[in-house]
């Protein structure tokens, strides 16, 4: 079983190890459309992406904020999430190596809760998905 960070084990600005995704493929995008049903053709269809001024098929919003999602729960585990936001800044592409950071932001010693946020960013540092958390881990 996979150990997650507790409440008690953090303090504000503490972070989880980067997660590095990547370099993403045209592959990965497919398989990310069959799993989610986002069939869009700008993130397979090189020729109808191209056409739409898209220097090639583009990665979807919504597998980076995934990457994102897993950050978090790989650190503090499934049932401690509570609330997860998430803002998209930048498109990535095939061959894109995209790395996952968070801190925590407050601490509530009240209630247990953890205010945390993430961000996502390609081997250039341009930002991708900016995103932030509640969770109230373990005691």
């Amino acid at each position: 079983m996979a150990q997650h960070a507790s409440f008690a084990s953090l303090n504000v600005g503490d972070g989880p190890a980067p997660l590095v995704f990547g370099p993403l493929t045209r592959t990965d995008f497919v398989r990310y459309a069959g799993a989610s049903h986002d069939f869009n053709p700008n993130h397979h269809d090189e020729i109808y992406a191209t056409e739409r001024g898209n220097k090639t098929v583009f990665g979807m919003g919504m597998l980076a904020a995934g990457y994102g999602g897993r950050l978090m729960t790989d650190w503090f585990g499934v049932p401690a999430l509570r609330r997860l936001r998430i803002r998209f800044a930048s498109r990535f592409w095939p061959g894109d190596v995209l790395t996952a950071t968070g801190k925590v932001m407050a601490k509530n010693e009240a209630d247990g809760v953890l205010e945390c946020e993430f961000t996502l960013v390609n081997q250039d540092g341009e930002v991708i998905v900016r995103g932030d958390a509640t969770v109230a881990p373990r005691t």
